[in-house]
């Protein structure tokens, strides 16, 4: 991006960096809280918490919530285009790694391909990802998906490779988890074992998180729902995403969680903007949500 810091702004777009992912929310969060700050009292405790690395491991929401943070809801102000989202998917990273043996290119008797062998695997994961599109799936998120994401073997021209290693993404919906993962690369990897005994692989599953499936009638959705149609009119609904985010941490961790943030476009991408509008309409409908909120569930000063 040129000038990725400048934040430029043209019309109603700021043009930045993160503009929309996700500096906008965190602005609109920011501007709630002063906000709130003028007012009456608050019948409860407003946290905001800008915390780091949601694109890897989430390990500052993890830190929070190993800390023992406890919250009644949670809004996560992820750039949802001003939609309250109640679901998106999860994700989980494997590696699959085959054995072959390493032999002179001109000695096809004493050398195994690990690379061909990992083409056995790719051609299983396809198979895989179209039993996935078959099946039933889920009502707002659809189906689960698994994808090859990096890959690399082999040592030089003239040998045979005698290892490959696959980095794989697997996209989970509710219900899914780090086992479901596990399950399917075993019966790939144990089922071409079966074909080929000179087949070797071996595998791990380094990374899982579970996707995100608030109940929509839930108090936090309720709340922040009848306030959007209040401040944001008709645009103001219900809907899922197809990201990951720090949300299903808080959502498993027992705190009813919901994504609700400003638009633009450009994710990850040369041109990132947000629409400033969108943030100064989040910003008055956290405030609003955070006293309804408070009130309905009574809480004493």
């Amino acid at each position: 991006m040129e000038d990725p810091f400048s934040a430029r702004v043209e019309g109603n777009r700021l043009y930045g960096r993160g503009a929309q992912d996700m500096k906008g929310g965190l602005a609109a969060a920011r501007a709630a809280v002063e906000e709130l700050a003028k007012g009456p009292q608050l019948q409860g405790d407003v946290i905001v918490t800008a915390v780091a690395d949601e694109e890897f491991e989430s390990l500052g929401t993890r830190a929070l919530l190993e800390a023992g943070a406890l919250a009644d809801g949670a809004i996560v102000m992820e750039p949802t285009g001003l939609e309250i989202v109640t679901a998106h998917r999860g994700f989980a990273w494997a590696e699959v790694v085959t054995q072959g043996r390493a032999a002179h290119g001109s000695r096809p008797e004493e050398g195994l391909d690990a690379i061909a062998f990992m083409g056995r695997v790719l051609g299983e994961l396809e198979t895989l990802q179209a039993f996935l599109s078959r099946g039933h799936g889920h009502p707002v998120l659809g189906h689960g998906s698994v994808h090859a994401s990096l890959i690399t073997g082999g040592q030089e021209l003239s040998s045979y490779p005698a290892e490959c290693r696959l980095s794989l993404e697997r996209r989970l919906i509710p219900g899914e988890d780090r086992t479901t993962v596990e399950r399917e690369i075993t019966q790939i990897l144990s089922g071409l074992a079966q074909q080929d005994p000179h087949f070797s692989a071996r595998h791990k599953v380094y990374y899982a998180a579970k996707a995100l499936e608030t109940p929509r009638e839930s108090a936090i959705v309720q709340d922040l729902l009848a306030c959007a149609q209040r401040t944001i009119g008709p645009r103001a609904k219900l809907g899922a995403q197809s990201f990951w985010t720090d949300g299903a941490l808080l959502n498993e961790a027992g705190i009813p969680t919901v994504l609700f943030g400003p638009g633009g476009a450009g994710l990850h991408s040369a041109a990132e903007y947000v629409n400033l509008d969108d943030v100064a309409l989040c910003a008055e409908t956290l405030a609003e949500c955070a006293r309804v909120f408070c009130r309905s569930l009574a809480y004493t000063p």
